[in-house]
């Protein structure tokens, strides 16, 4: 009679498998985006035999391509269900749902330039209570009037002043440790030029990066009217154009529409960039870098890009982030001049510290991120640190750009 489980063995246990007494971190992933955070987090762990890695995926709206991104990783992911039955010494998220269900201490774990976007859900808000962003709200901590997070990190000091006025129970487990794709960013700066030359960037050519968050206000979400002026306003071959659209916008429509919406992009050889691919060398690598309100433009005052913007929605903008601060401070698209030039006026316009303010808003703690995050993990878990410091290494080398090219109707990226 053949022998079968009914649970991964990471649940079970037991006699299958080989290192034993490990303690055990639950990785729950909700969507890429948090995916490619939670990474920078259980990286610091995955070396330690002491430790045993376990990942799930929960559900959440924008979750497609998750458990193919984590598949390409190397990692299979428990289910669920077996998941919330089980349990562990400690779970590491960046989403807020269904984690009050989870049978161990929770580390939450912010993702993002900041908090961006005011919660949405209003339904929730007593009378006269203002509407604090995620992470920072209420309602995306305390579950049912309980905290749920064991442990929470920022990325800066305001945060914690924020948090003081929007849901001070969660202060006592609140602390700063710096965001990581800030350090990554500046451990990559020198590598400017070698990551130009990886993208295919010849000498007298200049990239141009556009950028968009997800949503209806998104440079995505207005891309009809920004399509035009990238393949027709731009002279010659003097520019190329790579473009990062947010995971949710791939997530939320598929990776197939998608493409087909930008499949006019082909014969203009602008590249669309993968959902799972690492985008901080393009924005190292840029000459400008065309943004919304999301994340990535807030990143881009870290490099030699000159900043351009769309349109926003100042209200879904929260005023203390560094989302409101670039938009006081970088120039406007237009749809009625010609982009060439009005990439070449900023250019001129830029003047030195321009987008200093902004810079300094993303973290409060720069270079220490991994550092700090892997102290509060470590404590966590009752566990002393490896005796060696963690290593931040800068973003690798991108594929050519024209590997990122979309072929007209295959839904696909070459």
């Amino acid at each position: 009679m053949s022998v079968g489980t009914t649970k991964p063995a990471l649940i079970e246990q037991g006699h299958w498998l080989t290192v034993r007494d490990c303690v055990r971190v639950l990785v729950v992933v909700h969507t890429l985006t948090f995916a490619q955070r939670l990474r920078e987090v259980f990286e610091l762990l995955e070396t330690d035999l002491r430790i045993q890695l376990v990942f799930t995926v929960a559900p959440h709206a924008f979750g497609n391509g998750v458990t193919e991104f984590l598949r390409s990783l190397g990692i299979t992911a428990v289910p669920w269900k077996e998941a919330l039955r089980a349990e562990f010494d400690l779970a590491l998220a960046a989403g807020s749902r269904g984690v009050h269900e989870l049978r161990a201490p929770v580390v939450r774990i912010s993702h993002g330039a900041g908090h961006i976007k005011p919660l949405t859900d209003v339904t929730t808000l007593a009378p006269g209570e203002r509407r604090a962003p995620g992470m920072l709200s209420r309602q995306h901590l305390l579950h049912e009037g309980r905290l749920v997070p064991s442990a929470i990190v920022y990325a800066h000091d305001r945060d914690l002043a924020e948090l003081a006025r929007s849901c001070p129970e969660a202060l006592p487990v609140a602390e700063v440790v710096g965001d990581p794709c800030v350090d990554r960013i500046m451990a990559g700066r020198p590598k400017r030029e070698s990551y130009r030359r990886a993208l295919g960037i010849e000498d007298g050519q200049r990239l141009v990066v556009v950028t968009s968050t997800w949503g209806p206000a998104s440079t995505f979400g207005r891309i009809d009217s920004l399509l035009p002026q990238l393949l027709n306003q731009l002279p010659g071959d003097g520019y190329r154009v790579a473009m990062l659209v947010h995971p949710n916008v791939f997530a939320g429509h598929g990776v197939r529409q998608v493409h087909g919406w930008l499949s006019c992009c082909q014969s203009q050889g602008i590249a669309v960039v993968p959902p799972e691919a690492d985008w901080q060398a393009l924005l190292i690598a840029a000459d400008w870098l065309l943004g919304d309100h999301g994340s990535l433009a807030a990143y881009g005052t870290l490099t030699e890009a000159t900043m351009l913007l769309t349109a926003g929605p100042r209200r879904e903008v929260s005023a203390c982030s560094p989302a409101a601060l670039l938009a006081a401070a970088a120039p406007v698209v237009s749809p009625v001049y010609p982009l060439g030039e009005q990439l070449e006026y900023a250019a001129r316009l830029r003047v030195p510290g321009q987008y200093d303010d902004v810079a300094a808003s993303l973290s409060s703690a720069p270079g220490q991120f991994h550092r700090r995050m892997r102290a509060v993990v470590y404590r966590m878990l009752g566990l002393g640190e490896p005796a060696r410091p963690p290593l931040v290494t800068a973003p690798p080398p991108p594929p050519p750009l024209t590997r990122w090219e979309t072929s007209a109707g295959s839904g696909v990226a070459l």
